[in-house]
């Protein structure tokens, strides 16, 4: 697929806001919605957990923001690898079905509650929504929400808030990242292995250790000191380098691989667990999968972690975000996190981009591990003209439709790649 350069970014808004947003029109140019899409929105739902055919787009009415919420005109979603966990039911207490999945987005504020202070209607915002994300409008408490920097595309938005929070608030506030350090990052090709890799290059003298598919190494190896093959067993390659070790490792993977990182840090060391993709190797759930990864995992003994003088450590951004009140910390994060940006320090980097009706095909490419940066849903992209056949039926009642064994043979949408 060849490079195809981004759409501009447009916007589509209600006449009672559209003459508030004026400030915005010369950058990004406005279509004004008809009459009868006021009240109700496109969303993805997923109507069960398991596999791509429990994704369908439909509508629903819109929601109308609570006491302290914000509501905002989705421009772009942002996709993620959890997203690929919540639609197998991969985790734990998953909330019930059907639901619209996604938790980050970027937009313009139409509305806002009572006692909801501190932006306008037209400001450009990124937020963080607990699901719902993956829809046209969305209305999320005003703590989640955040005015993004001017030179910022709703685009760049979708892809700065999840990853670059979570790979900045591991190395800075879980790790203390430090001048002179060296990091091992897995998925160094993903959204947040990237991130990683900009904030590292922030601070002096930082190497940079990453694993990747080799068909990415081309396109990142300039991100990192050193790339490995993800097939191969890293370690070794590591201690060749550095025969003591690390100082930070990000593992996104799990199973074997808690155990592998434990083994490489240096004395004083932190070891961060922030993901279980290895769990997830086909299209639904598999216990096996799930068994295999669990019985890899080595049994961690305090008492060794104490005689090594080693830190382990987790990290979950959602839970930090929904369920333990951390919403202070992820905002100084943001805070800080855009104050590089203006700097020109970092950019999010975007693999592709694609309409809500593509979903299916752009949660395979994260499913294949084909992304190097993220991925966005662009709400106000159509779809691209079929190879063959739709893949995501537009229904009115998002019922779950059946599909035919070989619906999908030689079939394909061509995303927009950046």
């Amino acid at each position: 697929m060849k490079p195809t350069d981004m759409p501009k970014e447009g916007a589509e808004m209600t006449e009672e806001t559209e003459h508030m947003i004026e400030k915005n029109c010369a950058k990004e140019p406005e279509n004004v919605a008809t009459a009868g899409d006021a009240k109700e929105m496109r969303v993805v739902v997923l109507t069960g957990f398991g596999g791509l055919n429990k994704l369908r787009v439909t509508k629903k009415p819109m929601p109308d923001p609570l006491e302290g919420e914000v509501k905002i005109r989705v421009k772009a979603c942002g996709l993620n690898f959890v997203d690929l966990m919540v639609r197998q039911g991969n985790i734990d207490n998953p909330p019930k079905t059907p639901l619209v999945p996604g938790f980050e987005c970027s937009g313009i504020v139409e509305a806002m509650g009572d006692n909801t202070t501190g932006f306008e209607i037209g400001d450009r915002v990124m937020a963080f929504v607990n699901y719902n994300a993956w829809a046209e409008v969305v209305c999320t408490p005003l703590d989640l929400v955040y005015k993004i920097p001017d030179d910022m595309t709703f685009t760049e938005a979708a892809a700065f808030s999840m990853n670059f929070v979570a790979a900045y608030m591991m190395l800075f506030e879980v790790a203390n990242l430090r001048e002179g350090m060296s990091v091992l990052v897995h998925s160094a090709g993903g959204g947040v292995g990237q991130a990683v890799a900009q904030l590292c290059s922030t601070m002096p003298n930082v190497t940079v250790f990453g694993t990747a598919s080799p068909f990415k190494h081309e396109a990142i190896k300039d991100s990192v000191t050193h790339l490995f093959d993800r097939n191969i067993d890293y370690v070794p390659e590591v201690k060749k380098i550095s025969p003591e070790g690390v100082d930070i490792v990000l593992d996104c993977l799990c199973g074997e691989n808690t155990g592998k990182g434990l083994g490489l840090l240096k004395p004083l060391g932190t070891y961060i667990l922030y993901g279980s993709s290895s769990m997830v190797t086909g299209e639904t759930k598999s216990f096996f999968s799930f068994a295999k990864s669990w019985w890899q995992v080595e049994k961690v003994n305090p008492i060794k972690l104490y005689e090594e003088n080693k830190v382990m450590a987790g990290f979950s951004l959602l839970n930090l975000l929904f369920k333990q009140g951390g919403c202070s910390q992820v905002k100084n994060a943001v805070h800080k996190l855009f104050s590089l940006y203006n700097e020109k320090k970092i950019k999010p980097r975007v693999d592709s981009l694609w309409a809500l009706e593509e979903v299916k095909e752009a949660m395979q490419r994260i499913h294949d591990r084909g992304n190097i940066g993220k991925l966005i849903l662009d709400v106000e992209k159509s779809p691209t003209p079929l190879m063959a056949n739709d893949s995501t039926e537009t229904s009115e009642a998002g019922e779950d439709e059946e599909e035919h064994e070989g619906d999908n043979d030689n079939k394909e949408r061509m995303p927009f790649i950046q």
